[in-house]
């Protein structure tokens, strides 16, 4: 049996700074990414919102912001949160792929 991934785009492991919001209770919770594409990100962080919790995002790298809106698709003590993505401005979306290109063009040492 072939395994197919069900992820839209690949995800990086780049590590961001990430601001993520409970947008119903408001709980705020800093954390950094593990993982990141332009559809969702991985989540390393000590307090873990559960899944299917709707989340407001604030990135910040190399002096910008990125702003999105998510959904947690994952949740666990081992894993950290999976987060996709429901809604990117354009700009933001332009943005990420910047951070992505550059974090590709990083010379392995």
């Amino acid at each position: 049996m072939e395994y197919k991934s069900v992820r839209q785009t690949p995800r990086y492991s780049l590590v961001v700074d990430v601001e993520m919001t409970d947008a119903l209770s408001e709980i705020q919770i800093s954390a950094r990414t593990k993982m990141l594409s332009t559809s969702g990100c991985g989540v390393e962080s000590s307090m873990l919102f559960p899944k299917a919790t709707s989340v407001r995002i604030r990135f910040f790298h190399q002096d910008a912001e990125v702003r999105a809106l998510g959904r947690v698709v994952y949740s666990s003590s081992d894993l950290g949160m999976g987060v996709a993505f429901t809604t990117v401005e354009r700009e933001d979306e332009l943005i990420l792929e910047c951070w992505i290109a550059e974090y590709l063009t990083i010379p392995v040492k």
